[in-house]
């Protein structure tokens, strides 16, 4: 069991720099919830080693992520309390080794690699970066049936390239990053340059119409999985797919504009997109036509039956 102090700081780290995250973590069952808050914050810490604003040599940050990985897989000790709490939940959830390795080399890629040429390129990136993660939280969920790792690999990538498209401003100001491929932005005539300028074209919008679909296509996919969940995790996980995807109404809002500002959901959108995802569940009791009737994304069934109740929902 993760003792109070360091338990108290990973739900803090959490609550201050993942706030879509926690809206959904709090409506884990405390088994599921208080290591959640654990791996947040582990995967925070090693994150801030490669988005530092004042980044030490990528030697010593090297050294740093692997100082990080032997504590984390149990070959040293620390004084750390996020990485001791971590530590002693890996060994407790039986996460497997590969996967602290996995999500170490993808931040590792993050110190050398600030582009990728094509979607597959990226893909790989995301199997540390987001699906590793994934794969961590179907451990502490208690999740033991191989046919979630497929949904689970889905909606991580998902998460993750929302994330990407809702964030290409911060992320080319801030790190001179950018996650979009290559190969898109040239499909739709927008360079390098334009993006690093931060300089919105109908091609870029074009762009970003592409890969908010393909990220739906995985939306879809994860989310067909939710029903090989404990059941007491599976409304928290919708409602993490709900929250993120919501994003992507804002980012069609703008007309895919997220070059001049960063779409974000505000205190008061969260709290009704809960409150929307909640009565949908109710309604249905089922994971993917509750997402179709309460997500932001295009509906794939026109055939679905929405109350005066649903479409009031809808405006909210």
């Amino acid at each position: 069991m993760v003792s109070s102090d360091p338990l108290t700081r990973s739900k803090a780290i959490q609550r201050r720099t993942g706030r879509t995250f926690h809206a959904a973590t709090r409506f884990l069952p405390e088994r599921a919830r208080h290591p959640t808050y654990v791996l947040y914050a582990f995967f925070r810490s090693v994150d801030e080693v490669v988005d530092d604003p004042d980044p030490p040599s990528k030697s010593d940050r090297r050294g740093e992520l692997e100082r990080i990985r032997r504590v984390a897989l149990g070959e040293r000790s620390t004084d750390d309390p996020v990485l001791g709490a971590f530590q002693e939940l890996r060994a407790r959830h039986e996460i497997p080794e590969r996967e602290v390795e996995e999500f170490i080399s993808a931040m590792e890629r993050d110190v050398d690699t600030a582009r990728y040429d094509t979607y597959g390129d990226l893909e790989a990136y995301l199997r540390g970066s987001s699906v590793a993660v994934a794969y961590m939280m179907l451990s502490v969920m208690g999740s033991d049936d191989p046919g979630t790792r497929p949904p689970a690999k889905a909606l991580g990538e998902a998460f993750q390239l929302t994330n990407f498209l809702r964030d290409v401003r911060e992320d080319v100001r801030k790190y001179d990053r950018i996650y979009l491929p290559r190969s898109t932005l040239e499909r739709h005539g927008v360079t390098e340059e334009e993006v690093r300028n931060l300089e919105f074209t109908p091609g870029f919008a074009g762009a970003m119409r592409e890969l908010l679909r393909r990220t739906e296509e995985l939306y879809r996919e994860g989310v067909s999985g939710i029903e090989y969940l404990p059941v007491d995790c599976q409304f928290p996980v919708l409602l993490a797919a709900v929250l993120y995807a919501e994003h992507h109404r804002l980012i069609r809002d703008r007309e895919y504009d997220v070059l001049s500002e960063r779409p974000t959901l505000t205190i008061q959108r969260r709290v009704r997109v809960v409150l929307r995802t909640w009565w949908h569940w109710r309604r249905r009791n089922d994971p993917v036509s509750a997402f179709e009737a309460a997500s932001a994304l295009p509906s794939m069934d026109s055939t679905i039956d929405r109350t005066p109740e649903d479409r009031l929902l809808d405006l909210v």
